[in-house]
């Protein structure tokens, strides 16, 4: 029979579910992962033994016990394998590493202007294999590269489909991989921020991620995933007309969300939030009239989009360390204002993940898929 369960899928079966039940618990007992997943001590035995060998578990001391002998205690070995984000800006290069847990363990903030030719994709490339053998790992360690840039990816990672920001539509992975002996990818920056909400929390669902930045962008969630549709570029609201007769975009067209809900659409030329905010929460009347304009458009195309998809809303980029519930609430009440179905309860939230949400959103793929293979 083509679907028959063989002694190898079990095997493999035991080998995955012990290390999972390890890594989603701190530590464990040999007796405590028998119990929990009714297998065999002799096959808990084995199974531990091959992944200490393989170092993916360590013994970590004992757990307490209040009779007889302490157990060993299990736990998983966070850096043997590790992957590499890479925030492509402007102006500068943010490269993070994290383990499997998802942890930041080291980090570099570059100044490089961008420039679409071989050496600028050649000093970046140096600087990340540099970055790396500081790390002290092993190359087979290191699971691959995921490069956040401002513009749409092929769901494969291996071009950028859509760039009018900086990187140029068409170019291709190869520019970075022929210097990098390891795999490397493409991802759109909003995605990869949203990728990291969902990382650091277990409650979504369906939602909408706002990742509003110098440039705005956004991402479909359904079913905890990050929709790509059939082109992969689902969830680009930035783009969505708000005023057809509306400032230029970048795309070509006026009047586009990014024109109104973007943080260079909220500052004057040479502002930053820090000094915005600072005066918005003094209450300096200019400042806070220009607040309540930026929060009504967002408030337009919020139950614009809310009125398709009927779902949660995440706010996040580097506007969210900036929100406060009040601010939250009063968008709350303008969108009730403007749609045909208001609602008390509440949708929209503030982003949890942190600021270096992209470069870490850039390298928590190849976590998930070494995880997932597992």
């Amino acid at each position: 029979m083509e679907n028959s369960i063989t002694f190898k899928d079990i095997k493999k079966g035991n080998y995955s579910s012990i290390y999972h039940l390890i890594y989603q618990n701190e530590k464990l007992s040999k007796q405590e992962i028998a119990n929990q997943l009714h297998l065999s001590l002799p096959t808990v035995t084995q199974n531990l033994v091959r992944l200490e060998k393989e170092r993916l578990i360590e013994k970590r001391g004992q757990l307490e016990s209040s009779v007889g002998r302490r157990a060993t205690a299990y736990a998983i070995c966070p850096k043997a394998r590790i992957s590499i984000g890479v925030e492509i800006q402007k102006k500068t290069v943010q490269i993070l590493a994290i383990d499997l847990l998802g942890q930041a363990i080291q980090q570099e903030r570059l100044t490089r202007d961008y420039a679409n030719e071989d050496r600028y994709y050649k000093e970046v490339s140096q600087a990340v294999k540099s970055f790396i053998t500081s790390l002290d790992v092993a190359q087979e360690q290191v699971l691959g590269i995921g490069f956040a840039v401002q513009g749409l990816t092929s769901n494969d990672g291996k071009k950028i489909t859509y760039g009018k920001i900086l990187i140029s539509t068409g170019l291709d992975i190869q520019v970075f991989s022929k210097y990098l002996p390891y795999p490397c990818m493409f991802l759109h920056d909003a995605k990869c921020a949203a990728t990291t909400e969902l990382w650091v929390r277990n409650d979504i669902g369906d939602a909408v991620y706002l990742s509003i930045g110098p440039h705005l962008g956004g991402a479909i969630i359904i079913n905890s995933q990050i929709y790509m549709g059939k082109e992969g570029h689902s969830g680009t609201v930035e783009h969505m007309t708000i005023d057809p007769d509306g400032p230029a975009c970048y795309c070509g067209k006026k009047g586009c969300m990014e024109t109104f809900s973007s943080v260079n659409a909220l500052l004057d030329e040479d502002e930053t939030l820090d000094f915005f905010f600072q005066k918005v929460r003094s209450k300096i009347p200019s400042y806070v009239k220009r607040w309540n304009s930026f929060l009504d458009h967002l408030a337009i195309s919020i139950n614009n989009i809310h009125l398709v998809l009927n779902r949660e809303f995440i706010l996040g980029g580097y506007l969210s360390p900036y929100l406060t519930e009040e601010d939250i609430e009063t968008l709350h009440e303008k969108v009730n204002e403007k749609t045909a179905f208001p609602s008390n309860a509440p949708f929209i939230y503030i982003s949890r993940s942190p600021v270096k949400g992209v470069p870490l959103g850039a390298a928590i793929p190849f976590i998930q898929s070494f995880l997932n293979e597992i």
